[in-house]
């Protein structure tokens, strides 16, 4: 047996995000069926990746970390622990043991709708087998407890002995490294300082984007009056877009680098199209990174771009030289590093990433060693050989040891405590019909721009809202009606799709629509409008831990129209 579980995976329809480092998923998952290996997934649709799976389990929206809690208890308390190699590097296992003690099965069970005897059930099965790997993917952190349910998924691959393991969560060794290599990774940080409203802490150098609209609106020092937007669409990719729409319109100054005038481009008061795709070179430093095989390639730009086209690394350094001028000195100049970079321009960058990587040979004098002349002379690309377990070599703590229990995760098990004492499960509807709004994703609607492409929408209507029969029976209405999603921050009316793919009490709608806004030059997309599902998320809804919007299980009503 060789299990894989899953907490709000749909690799299925994240072909964008998937196929690439991983191609042809739908046939790796038959695979793993074909040799009597097991996926389960648990997720509150009945997702493709689900229609694939050997089991699905509903699962509410938001308890997912109470779901992996309960599995790790089952783990410690059958002593299925198993930690291998791991052992020999990893601190605070008994952290872990003893914050898990108290979250039995039953106890959760009532709360995530995922019964006691299946959770046990998964539990053995994943440390019995010879092989496994549990896997979440963005569904997971989109939630008011997504960090902990990430850290506590790594948890469970780690005590199992999963994580740097043959048939488990492995890691790359990628020809131009962006985790050891060439300065180009500054390594994470955390909560250094807050936002200047909510709060809300930094990760990376970044700010949530929940607060965007709280930074554009409030006056006082460090306002935002100006902005610049790059290949993105945040009023329909946002919480609460409709806010930001009209915050970005008090903009003083905005300039976006985009081909389309959109949703969010259309504020702008200059806009800057970039060369298009195969005009440009390309080499994918992440997907190499977040690869099942190391492999490098390197593909030359289709066509030639104008001579008054510029790429977007062009623009941006245009734009760094003329802001530094007329500032102070010590502002204005730049590190030694910077300036050497600058000069190299992408190829440079690429050749000196490459050569200075685990393959490469800089760091031996081999003079045989990958460079961007050998890449450029494999126009199909370089096979590097398999993943291998490369642990604790590639770990970026300070002492090179897994800290497994790291504090503010620990503590923020203190809210996820109160969360489940403040829910009454099993309690009747309220009179408001309360429900939990998910989004979900289809190949042709990965993305707002792809919606302008009269083959990826031609057919039937893919903007709908899926509701269980049983709370469609409830509320009096039927397939194909027209209702009115209601939550804090806004309504929106779509067609209804009755479906039992959907957990009962949860409704779904797609993401990146939303078109049929004034001055959108979207001609396809517009004409298949549809409706944000940001227009009813709530920017007031966050993780708390670590200010990442929680999209999924937006309390909203449905009425009929």
């Amino acid at each position: 047996m060789s299990p894989t579980w899953g907490t709000n995976v749909r690799p299925m329809a994240s072909d964008d995000t998937v196929s690439n480092p991983a191609p042809d998923v739908v046939k790796r998952l038959k695979a793993i069926r074909a040799r009597d290996g097991e996926v389960v997934v648990i997720d509150p649709r009945r997702t493709e990746t689900a229609a694939m799976a050997s089991a699905h389990h509903f699962v509410k929206p938001g308890t997912d970390a109470l779901v992996l809690l309960a599995l790790l208890h089952v783990i410690f308390a059958e002593r299925l622990e198993r930690l291998g190699a791991l052992g020999d590097f990893t601190d605070g296992l008994d952290d872990v043991r003893a914050m898990v003690a108290s979250w039995s099965p039953e106890r959760v069970a009532p709360h995530t709708g995922v019964a006691a005897d299946t959770i046990r059930t998964i539990a053995r099965d994943f440390a019995a087998a010879s092989s496994a790997v549990a896997y979440g993917r963005v569904g997971v952190s989109m939630q008011e407890f997504g960090a902990l349910s990430c850290w506590l998924i790594t948890v469970l691959n780690v005590v199992t002995g999963r994580l740097d393991a043959v048939g488990g969560a492995m890691f790359t060794k990628p020809a131009v490294d962006l985790v050891a290599g060439a300065g180009l990774y500054a390594g994470g940080k955390f909560g250094r300082w807050s936002s200047r409203v909510r709060g809300l802490p930094e990760f990376g150098g970044e700010l949530p984007v929940a607060t965007l609209a709280d930074e554009i609106e409030t006056p006082g020092d460090g306002q935002i009056r100006a902005m610049v937007t790059h290949a993105g669409n945040p009023v329909l990719s946002t919480p609460n877009g409709g806010r930001l729409d009209r915050a970005l319109g008090d903009l003083e100054f905005m300039v976006s680098f985009d081909f389309f005038i959109n949703e969010t481009t259309r504020h702008a008061h200059v806009i800057l199209p970039p060369a298009f795709a195969l005009e440009r070179d390309h080499y994918d430093t992440v997907f190499h990174t977040l690869a099942i095989r190391n492999t490098a390639k390197f593909s030359r730009a289709v066509f030639t771009p104008s001579a008054d086209a510029m790429q977007d690394w062009e623009i941006l350094s245009a734009m760094t030289t003329r802001l530094r001028r007329g500032a102070p000195e010590e502002v204005a100049k730049l590190r030694a590093g910077d300036a050497k970079r600058a000069g190299l321009g992408p190829r440079g960058l690429l050749d000196l990433g490459l050569r200075s990587g685990p393959y490469g040979g800089a760091r031996d004098s081999t003079p045989s060693g990958l460079s961007l002349a050998a890449l450029d002379a494999a126009p199909h690309g370089i096979d590097l050989g398999a993943l291998a377990p490369c642990l604790p070599e590639r770990l970026r703590t300070p002492d090179h040891r897994i800290a497994l229990s790291p504090a503010p995760l620990v503590a923020d098990l203190a809210r996820l405590e109160a969360s489940a004492a403040s829910t009454a499960p099993g309690d009747a509807p309220s009179d408001t019909q309360e429900l939990s709004l998910i989004g979900r994703r289809a190949l042709r609607s990965n993305n707002s721009w792809m919606h302008n492409s009269e083959r990826l929408v031609r057919g039937r209507n893919r903007c709908t809202l899926f509701m269980h029969s049983s709370d469609a029976a409830q509320r009096g209405v039927h397939d194909g009606d027209r209702v009115r999603v209601t939550s804090r921050v806004g309504e929106i009316d779509v067609e209804l799709a009755v479906t039992d793919d959907i957990m009962p009490g949860v409704v779904s709608l797609p993401h990146g629509w939303g078109h049929d806004r004034d001055d959108v030059h979207l001609r396809v997309a517009r004409t298949h409008g549809g409706v944000s599902i940001n227009d009813l998320t709530d920017e007031q809804r966050v993780d708390a831990l670590c200010g990442n919007a929680a999209f999924s299980g937006t309390p909203v009503t449905v009425q009929p129209l």
